[in-house]
């Protein structure tokens, strides 16, 4: 064999050597990837902090990812941590928690969530952007909580998690007390973007909203004096729905352009005031209510039994909230605040800040921190 031959299989051998390096290179950082992942996109990349090896739940691998979107604010942020902690016990379905919020919020609720009591939790932080909102939404200072950046972050879903074809948003002041898997198989009808629950169901009963009326139907919600809102041809009886809890069916959100067409209805509220002058429900309502007018699919009444902050009395039987997949706390009397309802089964599931930022304020002398 000539001199010249050897160097060439000395040369292919090395090759082959260097390509199987780096093969088995590349599988490890794809199961490093797997763990940490970067998103891109316009609310700005955020790193995915991961626990692939949970803790309190033997989840397994194959099952399907069960996107659930929060928003978490700042001064709201126990709120956010009580429903994710609800849900993660109440489940062992594969759950990746897309927390939302803002830049000067995600050191504090990463802290938070590197708690013990959470370390078993799947979950991305992403920064949302408010610069999305310019020319979108017009100021008003009597809208108060509605009126913040963060409250739109449901108009958003396909670019918060780009990669899933269905997911669950929901408001932080909710508790989960249902597996969240069957929220999550709702089924949506063809051609649904995604499932409500109406205000008309027999679950939670309509309630009268002060200044606003019966705030249940489509008239509560749009200025049925604007010829733009007239030429729609809705009728104003027609019972509305709350966007606090939804299912979304990502692929078909994409086809029908629903951000856009939610930040166009946005936009002309801006420019002619086409939601009601009596409207004291979330501002995101009244555009969810024109798109998806008579083009949504219902989820089951008891994944959002609501109005526990409308007022600080008991509406419901203990029987009743017991058997509720979902408590929602819509309203102004929030469970971490000075009055609400039912704070005893809020608490449950509510984690003290480790940074004492957050306190639960109560009407008489308590201790803020629920052990």
């Amino acid at each position: 064999m000539s001199f010249r031959k050897v160097n060439i299989i000395i040369l292919v051998l090395a090759v082959a050597l260097f390509l199987l390096v780096l093969h088995h290179n590349f599988l490890g950082l794809s199961s490093l990837l797997r763990n940490e992942v970067t998103d891109s996109g316009i609310v700005g990349p955020q790193p995915i902090d991961f626990v692939p090896n949970a803790l309190r739940h033997a989840v397994d691998g194959r099952q399907e990812e069960i996107p659930v979107v929060i928003a978490a604010s700042e001064d709201r942020l126990g709120g956010a941590i009580a429903a994710i902690n609800s849900i993660q016990h109440n489940t062992r379905s594969n759950v990746i928690f897309y927390i939302v919020t803002l830049n000067n919020t995600a050191d504090h609720l990463r802290s938070w969530l590197n708690s013990d009591s959470l370390k078993s939790i799947r979950y991305k932080i992403v920064n949302f952007d408010p610069k999305l909102l310019e020319g979108k939404v017009k100021e008003d200072p009597d809208q108060g909580e509605s009126m913040k950046p963060l409250t739109f972050a449901r108009f958003y879903l396909p670019i918060l998690v780009p990669s899933a074809k269905k997911a669950i948003y929901m408001d932080d002041d909710v508790i989960v007390q249902g597996d969240i898997l069957a929220l999550y198989n709702t089924p949506l009808k063809s051609g649904h973007a995604a499932a409500f629950s109406e205000d008309c169901d027999s679950a939670s009963t309509k309630v009268v909203i002060r200044g606003a009326g019966n705030q249940y139907n489509y008239i509560g919600y749009l200025d049925y004096k604007k010829e733009r809102i007239r030429k729609l041809s809705m009728k104003a009886s027609t019972c509305s729905f709350n966007p606090g809890v939804f299912v979304a069916n990502l692929t078909e959100w994409k086809r029908q352009n629903i951000t856009n067409q939610l930040e166009k209805w946005m936009k002309l509220n801006v420019e002619e005031g086409l939601y009601s002058r009596t409207l004291a429900g979330s501002i995101t309502t009244p555009p969810l209510l024109i798109v998806f007018y008579q083009q949504h699919s219902t989820i089951d009444p008891m994944w959002n039994v609501r109005h526990l902050g409308s007022s600080a009395g008991k509406r419901y039987s203990p029987q009743f909230v017991k058997a509720a997949k979902l408590l929602h706390w819509n309203g102004h009397f929030k469970p971490w605040g000075r009055t609400a309802s039912y704070t005893d089964v809020w608490e449950k599931w509510y984690i003290p800040d480790p940074t004492g930022k957050f306190n639960l304020i109560r009407r008489y002398t308590e201790i803020s921190n629920i052990k």
